[in-house]
Formats: structure tokens, C-alpha cells, sequence
């Protein structure tokens, strides 16, 4: 009988033996980890660079005097536009936010340095609008594209031209 219960205890394993294989199991899956994301990040890099050979470093030169084509970058108004424009029956209230799309860092800097004279242009084109223009898809779409223009000739004037690339309307409302 005490030889059992010796032999019990010995195939049990202590509470040390289980604190070890906790540990190396968990340490295990970390290393683990780590190597399948350095596999999945480091491959992309390192086969860019290999299939571009020479050509990588005249890239990147060429690249720092224009803003890169698959960089677009989303500048929000930081208030949304609310205005009151005529409808048929009685005039409407329509709330719309919005955000421009531009291209490179340099020029969200320079929107963002502008924002006053882009809120004061957009506020002008949008209560110039009808409750009628505004049901229509036909409507919204000439909204954006005159709004666009105004943006692109109001900022022109101050910071250059071609800096934004699109007005988006992220949300309208109108009661």
C-alpha cells in the first residue's frame, strides 16, 4: 500500500514541474509569434528591395519632389456645416460634414493652415443650393463638384494650386 501511494506521487507532477512547463509553453508561443510577424512584415521590405535592385534609391528621389500617388490623406472639417437653404413648401434646415481629400503631408499641412478660408468658401456654395438640389443624387454631385472648385480657386490664390483633390460629404442631414 505505501509502495502505491509513493508511486502515485511520483507520476504526479509538483507544483514546481508545472510552473516550468507553464512557462516554457507560454515562451514558446511568444517566440513563435514574434518570428511569423517578423516573416510577414520583414518579406515585403526585403523583396522590394531586392526585385528593384538599383532603381529603389532613384524612386525615392524622384518621389520627394512630388507627393507619392497612393498617399491620400483626409482632412476633416472640424465643425459641421449647418445653413438654411429655400424649398417649395418652406425652407430647410441641412446639415453637411465634410472632409477634403489631398495628397502628401505637405499638403494636409497647408489645408489644415487654411481651414477659416475653406469653412467661409464651403459655407457660401452650400447655402447658394436649393432643398430641391439637395433630394436629388444628380443634385448632391454638383454641389460637390462646384464646392470643389471654389475650394481649389480659394486656396490657389493663398497656397498654390491643385491641393485638394476632392470635397466628400460624410454626412448630410435636411429637415
Amino acid at each position: 500500500m505505501a509502495e502505491e501511494n509513493d508511486q502515485e506521487q511520483q507520476d504526479k507532477p509538483t507544483g514546481k514541474r508545472k510552473k516550468l512547463l507553464f512557462i516554457g509553453g507560454g515562451a514558446a508561443i511568444i517566440i513563435i509569434a514574434v518570428v511569423v510577424i517578423w516573416l510577414f512584415s520583414g518579406s515585403s521590405e526585403s523583396g522590394q528591395g531586392q526585385s528593384n535592385g538599383g532603381q529603389a534609391s532613384q524612386v525615392s528621389a524622384d518621389s520627394s519632389d512630388a507627393p507619392e500617388v497612393g498617399n491620400a490623406l483626409y482632412v476633416g472639417m472640424p465643425r459641421p456645416f449647418v445653413f438654411i437653404v429655400p424649398g417649395d413648401a418652406r425652407e430647410r434646415t441641412v446639415q453637411i460634414k465634410v472632409q477634403l481629400m489631398v495628397r502628401g503631408e505637405e499638403s494636409e499641412e497647408q489645408v489644415k493652415r487654411h481651414i477659416p478660408l475653406i469653412e467661409g468658401t464651403l459655407h457660401e456654395v452650400f447655402s447658394s443650393s436649393t432643398a430641391e438640389e439637395l433630394k436629388t443624387v444628380e443634385g448632391k454631385t454638383k454641389l460637390r463638384e462646384l464646392a470643389l472648385q471654389e475650394v481649389r480657386n480659394a486656396l490657389e490664390s493663398v497656397a498654390g494650386p491643385g491641393l485638394v483633390e476632392q470635397v466628400l460629404f460624410t454626412s448630410m442631414v435636411m429637415q
